[in-house]
């Protein structure tokens, strides 16, 4: 007769490579996935970078329509004020008008940085 029960026992030496094969295909997985985790972050970082790109040239050419638009301001500024007192003191009053506000808002963000910047250095001190 056949010995069935003596077949169907592994024996050690069939657990070690079943081990072996085990860790063989874990490795093999892990791999995998490492590199498709590579290519997924590739594929991530480059839309980001042609994204950030897009927005770049949009954001620029955003800030140059602006600068045209305050540019067109100023000019109606000196045509409408030069009607009342000359185009010559127009000139002068409302840049100096511009000027007078860019110093005010600069002086401002300057208190407000220093502010902020005493605030935050305390902050890490204390801890």
């Amino acid at each position: 007769m056949l010995d069935t029960h003596a077949a169907l026992t592994p024996t050690p030496q069939d657990e070690d490579l079943s081990l072996v094969e085990d860790v063989r295909l874990l490795i093999g997985e892990a791999r995998t996935f490492a590199q498709a985790e590579v290519a997924y972050q590739k594929t991530r970082a480059a839309y980001v970078g042609a994204q950030t790109k897009a927005i770049a040239v949009l954001g620029l050419g955003a800030v140059v329509l602006v600068i045209f638009a305050v540019m067109a301001l100023v000019l109606g500024a000196v045509i409408a004020v030069g009607t009342l007192i000359g185009p010559w003191l127009a000139m002068i009053v409302v840049p100096l008008a511009i000027l007078i506000v860019a110093a005010i808002m600069g002086i401002s963000a300057r208190n407000r940085s220093k502010k902020m910047l005493a605030l935050v250095l305390d902050k890490g001190d204390s801890q």
